[in-house]
């Protein structure tokens, strides 16, 4: 159908030629996008799925300390020794530029680089399952936000994936088609063409070599 709607011309050949070389190089660029994403984005569900065990394993165990504090100590002394945290984390934001993606890059840094400095209460009068379960939690905490980044990363990912997957797939089962058939009608046309051109002009010699040995006939008939 599209084939039929184009101008059979030499130019609209010449210019139907560059679009197609312009969409199969396109069309090649974006397959090496899409293996390239479906690479990053394999590594990161790997990375995702390792991450979320350890964060799960290690909220499991700061649960379990915190269950086992609580029933040696007394409410009101865990909530005392619990109020005012003592370390500060602060978290920067940037960005990171993977096959034109820009995925989430956390950096986290404390008040103190101090690895102890943690524990906001005294010794007297707590228990150690309470140290275990903070130490559990502070531990658990630069993966938890590794976990949040590669989440968000994959998110993305598999929406650009899906993005230049529909690119691909427009290029190769839609554009480049329809652009080759339209080339293939004009070619086509321009040798029907080329062939009507040559038929006529031979008609055209044939009448004029008849018509020039009939004029030498009369001359001949004359003399």
């Amino acid at each position: 159908m599209a084939a039929t709607q184009v101008n059979p011309t030499r130019m609209e050949l010449t210019r139907l030629k560059k679009k197609l070389a312009t969409a199969m190089r396109g069309h090649k660029l974006l397959k090496d996008k899409r293996d390239e994403l479906m690479r990053q984005f394999l590594d990161l569900v790997r990375e995702n799925k390792s991450l979320r065990e350890r964060v799960e394993q290690g909220i499991l165990a700061a649960n379990q300390n915190f269950v086992l504090a609580r029933s040696g100590m007394a409410d009101e002394v865990l909530t005392t020794a619990l109020l005012a945290p003592k370390q500060e984390v602060s978290l920067e934001c940037g960005v990171k530029n993977v096959m034109s993606v820009e995925i989430p890059q956390f950096t986290v840094k404390t008040r103190t680089p101090d690895p102890n400095d943690i524990y906001s209460y005294g010794f007297a009068f707590t228990s150690g399952d309470l140290d275990d379960a903070v130490r559990s939690l502070a531990d658990v905490l630069p993966d938890m936000l590794r976990l949040a980044e590669c989440e968000k990363s994959c998110q993305l990912l598999a929406a650009e994936i899906e993005k230049t997957r529909r690119r691909v797939n427009a290029l190769e089962h839609v554009m480049i088609p329809q652009t080759q058939e339209s080339i293939r009608y004009i070619t086509m046309k321009l040798d029907e063409n080329e062939r009507s051109t040559q038929i006529r002009l031979m008609k055209v010699k044939d009448m004029m070599l008849q018509q020039a040995h009939h004029y030498g006939e009369k001359r001949q008939d004359a003399i």
